[in-house]
C-alpha cells in the first residue's frame, strides 16, 4: 500500500519510540532522510576541500541540489542551525582579548570599514537600479542597506581556517585580521539583539550582574573539569545556558553565548575549550549552511547579481589596506591583512536570515548573498595561495603608501650582538634557551611571535623579543651584520617552520639553522628547505630518557 511521504514522516518518530519506549526523540527528530542529506554534505564537503575550498561551499551546494529536488528542511537541520550560530557566538566571546581590540588599528579600521562600505555598497546598488538590473530595480533605502550592511562582513570561518593553515595565527597580519572579524562580530550580535523589536525584561540587569558575580565560581569549574568529555559539556552547558538565560529575560540568546564565552576568555584554559569546541560548532553549522541553500532555487537574475557583487570584494580589501597604512601599519602588513579579509561572509547570511524572517528583506536576496558568499569564497581561496607573493612582487608600489612612522609592533626589529638566535621559546625553545645562555652568556637571543608570552619570558631573565620570522616584513625590518651564526628553530608547526626557512633563504642567510620536527616525515621537507640540522624531539626525548635512566642505574650500583 502507497503511503504519502508525508504520513511516512509522522509515523517514522512514534514507531522507533514504540520500538524504544524509553527514548524520545521529539527534540532531534533524526529520520533517514536527515542522515542522507548529512551523507551527501560530507560528500560535497569533501569535494570542496579536494579542491582548496571550504567545505561550507559543499554544504550550500548540497542546500541547492536539495532544494531542486523539492526536499524540505527537516526538524534536525533546524536544531543544527541554531546549536551551530550559538556555538559561534561563545567561541568569538572565548577569543575576545578586550585589550587587543581596543587599539585603534583594529576597532578604529573595523569600525570605519563597515560604515564606509556599508554607505559605498548602498549607492552601488541604486547604480545598478538606475541600470534597470533584474531584482535591484525599485530598491527602497531599507532593503539596499540591509544588503550593504550584510555585505560589509568579513568570513570569520573562512579566515581563521586560512591563518591555521598557513600558521600565521600569531603573525602580526594574522592576530590584526582576527581582531578587525570579532569587532565585526560584535556589530552583528548588536544588529541581531536589536532585531527583536521588543525591550528585555526588568529581570535582565539582575542577570547580567549575576553572571559576573559567579564569573569566579565558572572559573574554578573550568579549572577542575579536565581535559575530556567534562571540558566539552561543560561548554555546551556555558552557551546553549547562557542563551537560554538570556531568552528568558527578553533578551537576544546568541548575546547571553557571547557574554558567557567572554567572562571565561581571560582564563588559561580557554583556548583549550575553544579547540574542543570548534568540531562541534562546524558540525552544527551544517544546518545553516544547508538551510540557506535549501531556501530557493537559484534564478539566471540571482546568479547575475551575486555575480556582480563579487568584484565589489575587491574594493573591501583595498579599502582595509587603505585604512591599515593610515593607522601606521607597514605597507606588507596591510597587504596581508587586506588580502586575509576579502571575502564576504557567513555572518552576512545571519544578518540576512534574520532580516527576512523580520519581514525586512526579500526571500530572493537571501539566495542571491548566499551565492555572492559562495562565488567570493572560491575566489578568495585561489588569491590567498600565493600568499605573500602578492606583497613580494610588487613590494615598491605598496610601499609607496606606507607612512613614515610606523607604529610600535612594525619597528625596526635589532638583534645585537647575539650569536645564537632561537625562534619559538615555547618548552623546547626555552630549554635550548637557557642551555645555550650557559655555554654562550649573553650571546642568545629569542624570538616569540606572541607579545604575551615574549613579556612573560623577558620577566624570566629571557632576552627574548616579539616578531614574526615567518613574514617577509620581519627581515625586512632586521637591523643587523650577518654575524648570527646559529638560527634554532623550536616551533610547533610545520608550516610555520618552513615558512620561516623560505624566508631565511630570500634574506640569504648563510650561517647554520637547526630545526626541530614532531614525525619522520617532516624530517626530510625541513632539510630540503635549507635546515642542515633536524631533531624529531619525541626521538630525541626518548634517547635522553632512556640516558638518564642508565645514568642512575650506574650511580645506584
Amino acid at each position: 500500500m502507497y503511503t504519502p511521504p508525508e504520513i511516512q514522516r509522522e509515523l517514522e518518530i512514534p514507531l522507533i519510540q514504540q520500538s524504544h519506549p524509553n527514548m524520545s526523540f521529539d527534540w532531534i527528530a533524526i529520520a533517514l532522510s536527515d542522515v542522507a542529506w548529512i551523507t551527501l554534505a560530507f560528500f560535497m564537503g569533501l569535494a570542496a576541500r579536494f579542491i582548496g575550498l571550504p567545505p561550507l561551499i559543499g554544504f550550500l551546494a548540497t542546500g541547492f541540489l536539495l532544494s531542486a529536488q523539492g526536499i524540505v528542511l527537516g526538524e534536525f537541520l533546524d536544531k543544527l542551525s541554531d546549536l551551530g550560530i550559538t556555538l559561534l557566538l561563545f567561541l568569538i566571546g572565548l577569543k575576545l582579548d578586550v585589550r587587543a581590540l581596543a587599539r585603534p588599528h583594529v576597532w578604529g579600521v573595523a569600525s570605519l570599514h563597515m560604515v564606509i562600505v556599508t554607505v559605498v555598497f548602498t549607492g552601488l546598488l541604486f547604480l545598478l537600479a538606475a541600470l534597470g538590473l533584474p531584482l535591484v530595480t525599485g530598491i527602497d533605502v531599507q532593503t539596499a542597506w540591509l544588503i550593504a550592511f550584510a555585505l560589509s562582513f568579513s568570513s570569520t570561518v573562512f579566515v581563521v581556517k586560512l591563518l591555521e593553515e598557513r600558521g600565521d595565527m600569531n603573525s602580526l597580519h594574522g592576530r590584526i585580521s582576527v581582531g578587525v572579524l570579532i569587532v565585526q562580530d560584535i556589530a552583528a550580535v548588536l544588529f541581531l539583539a536589536a532585531s527583536m523589536g521588543k525591550l528585555p525584561s526588568i529581570w535582565a540587569i539582575g542577570v547580567i550582574a549575576a553572571l559576573f558575580l559567579l564569573r569566579r565560581l565558572l572559573y574554578v569549574l573550568l579549572k577542575r573539569v579536565g581535559h575530556g568529555e567534562l571540558l566539552v559539556l561543560y561548554g555546551i552547558i556555558l552557551a546553549l545556558g547562557g542563551a537560554e538565560v538570556f531568552e528568558m529575560v527578553g533578551l537576544k540568546g546568541d548575546l547571553g553565548a557571547l557574554i558567557l564565552g567572554t567572562m571565561i576568555a581571560a582564563h588559561p584554559r580557554s583556548d583549550e575549550l575553544s579547540k574542543v569546541m570548534t568540531g562541534f560548532k562546524d558540525l552544527f553549522l551544517l544546518g545553516f549552511f544547508l538551510s540557506i541553500g535549501m531556501g530557493g532555487i537559484p534564478s539566471p537574475d540571482m546568479v547575475l547579481i551575486a555575480l556582480l557583487l563579487v568584484p565589489l570584494v575587491a574594493l573591501k580589501s583595498g579599502l582595509f589596506f587603505f585604512l591599515f597604512t593610515h593607522f601606521r601599519l607597514r605597507a606588507r602588513t596591510a597587504v596581508m591583512a587586506g588580502q586575509n579579509l576579502g571575502q564576504y561572509s557567513e555572518f552576512g547570511l545571519i544578518v540576512a536570515s534574520v532580516s527576512v524572517a523580520n519581514g525586512w528583506l526579500g526571500h530572493d536576496w537571501l539566495i542571491v548573498l548566499s551565492l555572492a558568499v559562495a562565488f567570493s569564497f572560491i575566489i578568495a581561496a585561489v588569491l590567498n595561495r600565493p600568499g605573500d607573493r602578492i606583497y613580494s612582487r610588487h613590494r615598491e608600489f605598496w610601499n609607496r603608501f606606507q607612512a613614515r612612522e610606523l607604529m610600535a609592533d612594525d619597528q625596526h626589529v635589532r638583534f645585537g650582538e647575539a650569536r645564537i638566535v632561537i625562534v619559538g621559546i615555547g618548552g623546547v625553545g626555552s630549554g635550548a634557551y637557557d642551555h645555550m645562555e650557559q655555554r654562550f652568556p649573553g650571546q642568545v637571543l629569542g624570538i616569540e611571535v606572541t607579545e604575551e608570552t615574549s613579556l612573560q619570558q623577558l620577566d624570566m631573565g629571557r632576552n627574548v623579543i616579539q616578531g614574526d620570522p615567518a613574514s617577509a616584513d620581519f627581515w625586512d625590518r632586521v637591523r643587523t651584520p650577518n654575524h648570527v651564526e646559529m638560527i634554532m628553530l623550536t616551533l610547533p608547526s610545520l608550516a610555520t617552520s618552513l615558512a620561516v626557512l623560505r624566508q631565511l633563504d630570500d634574506y640569504a642567510y648563510d650561517g647554520t639553522i637547526s630545526a626541530v620536527a614532531r614525525y619522520p616525515d617532516e624530517i626530510p621537507l625541513l632539510e630540503a628547505a635549507g635546515a642542515a640540522l633536524v631533531f624529531n624531539i619525541y626521538t630525541e626525548a626518548g634517547t635522553g630518557f632512556a640516558e638518564h635512566v642508565m645514568a642512575s642505574a650506574k650511580l645506584r650500583s
